[in-house]
């Protein structure tokens, strides 16, 4: 589902695509990022290391993380 009309999403592909291929990597690494700090927020305070990072990676890619 979109509430955009075709003409501004196709308007914001064009100026996204606009930019270098390194701007949009680095763009992708900023909004990961900050996805993976709100994820972090959200966890309980004082998680050993090993389980704060399987909960993150359970919450960010939806499986249990392999041993």
């Amino acid at each position: 589902m979109t509430d955009t009309p075709p003409e501004i999403a196709e308007l914001v592909r064009q100026k996204l695509m606009a930019r270098s291929g390194e701007e949009r990597f680095l763009m992708g690494v900023r909004m990961f990022n900050a996805a993976r700090e709100m994820v972090l927020a959200s966890l309980p305070a004082g998680l050993p290391p090993e389980e704060l990072k399987r909960r993150l990676f359970h919450r960010l890619y939806g499986e249990v993380l392999p041993y």
